[in-house]
């Protein structure tokens, strides 16, 4: 089995249903008997170019481990969801488990805005 990096660009209007689709997507890797060494979901997001008229979209991160079987049916199931807007597979040479350098981003992000709003809520 080979180590694979998948990134997917969601629909803005389908972020509530990334939780299902993760799971679907976790499920279909595990039953044909991949690994997953780290899941990221780093948000809604700015594009960097419109894509379909839309200027933002949820992104996800998977590092996987699977056979050529799952990535076909990886594959096959993201072309035909209409809510992924792209997606990129990347095969890597071992297993990353560290969260990425955009998590980190993600993490330093919401801890700035939890600061903001417990500092704005002690001013009130």
């Amino acid at each position: 089995m080979r180590h694979y990096e998948i990134v997917l660009l969601i629909h803005p209007d389908q972020s509530e249903q990334v939780p299902a689709m993760l799971e679907r997507y976790k499920s279909m890797i595990v039953e044909g008997g991949g690994k997953i060494h780290r899941e990221e979901d780093w948000g809604r997001r700015q594009l960097a170019y419109p894509i379909d008229k839309l200027a933002k979209a949820h992104y996800l991160c998977l590092n996987i481990e699977a056979g050529q079987a799952v990535m076909d049916e990886l594959a096959h199931a993201f072309r035909f969801n209409d809510a992924v807007l792209r997606q990129l597979t990347v095969q890597k040479a071992k297993a990353e488990t560290a969260p990425s350098a955009m998590m980190k981003t993600v993490e330093r992000e919401e801890a700035r805005k939890n600061a903001q709003a417990s500092e704005q809520a002690s001013r009130d």
